[in-house]
């Protein structure tokens, strides 16, 4: 099966986006396709590569990161969203890449389940 994920939330104020990168995580290892993970509203702040938690915290930024360099999972963040937060190209972190909804749009086509985290 193959899926795709929306995650809606930042990543430090929520459990959406350690649930989404959770179940990223479960579906590749049971061997299913992950088509594309996008980030949509606050799930932006997902992608900031400036975002320093501290040492003792989880950092979910590099979670994602390391998914998508050890699978090669397309991380996409949404243009509009991520410039009304302050997410541009100069300070995402390896791994995502900006576009628009239409990379949203095609993953709800490609895949067979699109899950959403957050509201």
């Amino acid at each position: 099966m193959k899926f795709a994920i929306l995650v809606n939330e930042g990543p430090f104020n929520h459990q959406a986006s350690d649930s989404a990168l959770a179940f990223a995580r479960a579906v590749l290892a049971r061997g299913h396709g992950l088509f594309r993970v996008f980030f949509y509203f606050d799930g932006v702040h997902n992608a900031n590569r400036l975002a320093a938690p501290p040492a003792e915290d989880r950092n979910i930024v590099r979670g994602w990161s390391q998914l998508a360099t050890e699978n090669g999972v397309d991380l996409v963040v949404c243009i509009a969203a991520g410039m009304k937060r302050g997410v541009r190209e100069a300070n995402l972190a390896p791994g995502f890449r900006i576009s628009g909804m239409g990379q949203l749009v095609e993953a709800g086509m490609v895949a067979d389940r699109l899950i959403t985290f957050g509201a």
